[in-house]
């Protein structure tokens, strides 16, 4: 392919072309989660939003011109000839992303009693009832006035409450209050050297109930879904902390996830080992205890995996 020296305004044309619609003149499904797109790509789930793309599990995005580039396997010369010439026919720009206003973190109002939420997580999810009460009394869980969901809180150092993740008791509804800063996501800072990481506050609670040992003596975290900001964070303010073992959910996601993470901190000089429930994940072993959870030493892991970064700075991942 000659050389061909492209403009700025023809760079910034390219790199703004509507994502979804080149794929689906493709012939590529496409689906809509909430304001954005997303497209499964072997076995990681994409997130598209006008000309903007972010891949979740290799800590990866950009605009059109580096979607062809990786996806398409074009060189940038190939993908801006691609993008700008029409290869698909009409290429459609993308509209602007609308500017996402944060709203102010808001503390929902907590009930009077803890009546629903106990029955949820101590009848239904069989925590153990002192794990709960000690959570309780450290006003880490309390139930909410309105909906009488479960509250998860995460503190910062000075005790103000900066995120809480919310479940419900009678349903399957499930989500973090608006504007929660994920790197204080639910949690419990010990004294010991050990940290423990999981995706759910329940799935932290579970495996708690199942090695109460002088639990209190380590830390815990729940990332309230794939992320590591709060395991950045607890590595942080926790210098005590030498060995983290990672805990994710016995499926695709959390496996790959666990390989992710382990590698990162493997170069960091932290060691790591994987702890993989029996069932698909530690509530599950807890209510059908049928068999212990597997170990899994990593001292070499294979993948890597970041959560969230500038680049997907608008995207809901």
């Amino acid at each position: 392919m000659a050389f061909v020296k492209y403009t700025e305004q023809q760079i910034k044309e390219a790199s703004e072309v509507d994502i979804v619609d080149l794929l689906r003149r493709r012939g590529e499904k496409v689906e809509t989660a909430g304001s954005e797109h997303e497209w499964k790509h072997g076995g990681d789930t994409i997130k598209i939003r006008g000309g903007k793309w972010f891949n979740f599990y290799e800590n990866e995005g950009g605009n059109a011109i580096s979607f062809v580039r990786k996806f398409f396997e074009k060189s940038f010369p190939e993908a801006m000839q691609f993008l700008l010439g029409g290869s698909e026919g009409e290429i459609k720009q993308a509209k602007p992303a609308p500017q996402r206003i944060r709203k102010p973190f808001t503390v929902p109002i907590a009930n009077e009693s803890t009546r629903r939420i106990y029955q949820y997580l101590v009848g239904k999810r069989k925590i153990d009832k002192d794990v709960f009460s000690v959570f309780a009394k450290q006003q880490l869980i309390y139930e909410t006035a309105e909906y009488h969901n479960v509250a998860f809180v995460g503190k910062d150092k000075e005790g103000q409450i900066r995120h809480i993740s919310l479940r419900g008791t009678g349903g399957n509804f499930r989500g973090n209050v608006e504007s929660s800063l994920p790197e204080y996501s639910f949690h419990w800072n010990g004294k010991s050297d050990r940290l423990y990481i999981f995706e759910a506050p329940i799935d932290m609670l579970s495996f708690i109930s199942m090695n109460k040992q002088d639990w209190q003596m380590h830390s815990y975290a729940a990332c309230c879904g794939i992320g590591s900001k709060v395991l950045d964070q607890m590595l942080k303010v926790n210098p005590n902390i030498k060995k983290v073992y990672l805990c994710f959910d016995n499926d695709m996601k959390g496996r790959e996830f666990n390989g992710v993470i382990a590698d990162r901190l493997f170069e960091q000089g932290i060691p790591t080992k994987i702890l993989v429930p029996k069932n698909k994940d530690w509530n599950e072993d807890l209510v059908c205890p049928d068999g212990v959870p597997s170990e899994d030493e990593t001292e070499e892991p294979e993948n890597e995996e970041e959560e969230e970064s500038e680049l997907c700075q608008g995207l809901v991942c």
